[in-house]
């Protein structure tokens, strides 16, 4: 591994420093993209093998398996190609695809019915979330031509060059036929475009749209309707909330969507919300419930939805005029299906449900089953070992019940451990189950757990206020209190597990990546529990952040104001404020084009820490964004993080 100087700053090129540690090869069967058919006897995943360290993602297949989990059917009619957006038709004879190449810029929509998958037609760009119309004889779906930058802001910004904010990628509603042919781009060119429902008469689409900057601009987006023939568009409703997953019902008369507080576009979570098509005032149909709703689609009258239950997931029916809501199924595990259709996919009865399910001890398969009925109909990684053993944690702190997760070896030596606390993004967000490999980075998921585990520390995910899991009143609780309740409950949350487990309160780090980066810089200035800190695409000041982030509109929410019309709450959050009393030694990092937490903002704490003697190092991906895309990258990282807990929190000498 490169050395360097205690105090240092390094801008990484996609080629890795930090020689990888030598590991065994854990194989893992990738699940990606599912889509159940409308009568619920096949799913459709991308699926792929992954042994870890490789020098980029695996190439997927397009695989097709029956209700046992028999693969009846193999498309991959492009090598080159990464593979998204599957899709029924409604009559479960065809299913389409996209596939995108990276390299050339473009991306192609692909149908599949019988024999080899046919392109249907080729973007100059990039596109997502193709959709049939309810007759089947038409294709919509989401398409940025001549986009600069891949879709979403946690992905790497489009060079900061010329005149700023004179040409913007704007993501656009584009149909054509359903057996091919040119793509019409449907809704207002000054538009962006996040999410649609085709009406049932096909006439038309509700969406969430925005004018504008799109990374920017979905926490100030409306509910839309536009016209499926001229594109003309009207404003059904504009709450202000943030909003996933406009469904129009079957009948037409209204639309279905979740609204709440979300700090990021793709992490959904509220309650249900029902409008009329025509306009109106959006009704909260699961007033008050304790979950969170994260995936929803109109079934008759009733709305199968997906939902975080505590420490649940959870398949559900929502009754929109009683306000009620069914749990048919839940479990503590992680589903997930295709971000903007939701973690649980149903079949057209909704009697049927399929996701891909994983846990901290199971690698993911693909689960399907007649509710309340829900399990793995695949083993592709059935013999993985158990790596670790887990318990959830339950606390109460300030009146609120907390839950969060402890991962520790399946054997515990005699004596106290060292534990690593890990802060999810968001904040409106939750650290859910996921499987503990052995060996090295799996995919673009960072994840350093299993070689701590191997050491024999502890480690744990706190879901503190703001979490997703118990409710729209729990994620707003910490609204214009960043770095107070939510920290107490984290410190109350390390108190409950040091009660019942040998955890060595000494040798305590810290970590965390964009809202846990912004936690674990300001941690180190609150509190000196921990001895060591990795600090991941964090915020040093919220008030030069607001100036440099590529998504302001985010913090109105959250701070009540803008920066320039309410200043000092602001400076209260801002870790640069307290540096003075920051003394534990931090590694930090970020990607050079981060549109969400801008590199700066590393570099101003790294600056800071370097000033007053607090040992800190800091690492600049080059290329990178707010989500790592380069697997040598993440291992590098891996390496790095590794390294550095284990220099600060290493095991007691004899």
């Amino acid at each position: 591994m490169l050395k360097f100087a205690p105090l240092g700053l390094l801008l990484l090129s996609g080629t890795a420093i930090a020689a990888p540690v030598s590991r065994p090869a854990v194989i893992i069967h990738q699940f990606d993209a599912l889509a159940l058919s409308p009568d619920g006897a096949k799913t459709a995943t991308v699926e792929s093998d992954d042994p870890g360290n490789l020098a980029d993602e695996p190439h997927g297949v397009v695989t097709v398996r029956d209700a046992n989990g028999k693969i009846v059917a193999h498309y991959d009619p492009c090598s080159v190609c990464r593979y998204s957006g599957l899709a029924w038709s409604p009559k479960g004879d065809a299913l389409v695809f996209l596939g995108a190449d990276r390299k050339a810029s473009k991306t192609t929509l692909y149908r599949a019915g019988g024999g080899e998958a046919q392109s249907l037609t080729v973007i100059s760009g990039v596109a997502n979330t193709p959709r049939f119309s309810a007759d089947g004889k038409r294709i919509a779906l989401l398409a940025t031509i001549g986009a600069r930058k891949m879709t979403g802001a946690t992905e790497a910004a489009a060079a900061q060059v010329g005149e700023i904010g004179a040409s913007e990628d704007e993501q656009r509603i584009s149909v054509l036929p359903a057996t091919g042919g040119a793509l019409k781009q449907i809704s207002p060119a000054d538009t962006y475009v996040y999410e649609f429902s085709w009406t049932p008469d096909g006439k038309g689409f509700a969406a969430t749209a925005a004018k504008g900057n799109g990374d920017n601009n979905w926490w100030i987006a409306t509910l839309n309707y536009i016209d499926a023939s001229s594109g003309a568009s009207r404003v059904i409703a504009a709450p202000k909330m943030q909003m996933n997953m406009p469904r129009v019902s079957p009948d037409g008369k209204s639309v279905a969507f979740i609204g709440g507080l979300m700090s990021d576009w793709g992490s959904v979570g509220g309650d249900v919300y029902t409008v009329a098509l025509s306009g109106g005032t959006p009704a909260d149909v699961t007033p008050g419930y304790k979950g969170t709703f994260q995936g929803i689609d109109w079934r008759g009258n009733a709305l199968a939805a997906t939902a975080l239950i505590g420490d649940k997931a959870a398949a559900v029916t929502i009754d929109p005029s009683a306000k009620s809501v069914q749990v048919h199924w839940s479990a503590p595990v992680a589903t997930s299906a295709q971000t903007f259709n939701g973690p649980i996919a149903f079949s057209a009865d909704g009697a049927i449900a399929a996701t891909v399910m994983q846990d901290f001890t199971h690698a993911e398969e693909i689960a399907r089953g007649k509710l309340p009925a829900l399990a793995p109909i695949t083993h592709e990684n059935a013999k993985l070992p158990a790596g670790v053993a887990v318990e959830s944690v339950h606390w109460k702190n300030d009146g609120f019940d907390v839950q969060g997760w402890l991962v520790k070896p399946t054997k515990v030596t005699p004596g106290k451990h060292p534990m690593i606390t890990i802060v999810h993004g968001g904040p409106s967000s939750a650290s859910r189950p996921r499987y503990i490999a052995e060996g090295g980075q799996h995919g673009t998921g960072f994840d350093f757990v299993g070689p701590f585990i191997a050491k024999g520390y502890f480690v744990f995910y706190p879901n503190p206020r703001g979490s997703y899991g118990q409710g729209d009143a729990f994620t707003r609780a910490n609204i214009r209190d960043f770095g107070r309740g939510d920290l107490r409950d984290i410190l109350a949350g390390i108190d409950a597990v040091e009660k019942t487990n040998p955890v060595d309160d000494a040798r305590l780090g810290l970590y965390g990546h964009s809202y846990g980066g912004w936690m674990s810089m300001w941690a180190n200035t609150q509190t000196r529990r921990f001895k060591a800190i990795v600090a991941g695409a964090g915020i040093a000041n919220w008030t030069s952040y607001y100036g440099q982030n590529g998504i302001d509109k985010w913090m109105i929410p959250f701070f009540g104001a803008s920066v320039y019309d309410d200043p000092v709450v602001y400076r209260d959050a801002s870790p640069i404020e307290f540096i003075k009393q920051a003394k534990t030694p931090t590694l930090a990092y970020v990607g050079e084009r981060d549109v969400e937490c801008p590199a700066p903002q590393s570099v101003e704490y790294w600056h800071a820490l370097k000033t007053i003697g607090t040992p800190v190092k800091l690492v600049i991906y080059a290329g990178e964004g707010h989500r790592f895309r380069k697997l040598s990258n993440l291992e590098d990282l891996r390496t790095r993080v590794v390294d550095w807990f284990g220099l600060y929190l290493r095991e007691k000498q004899s």
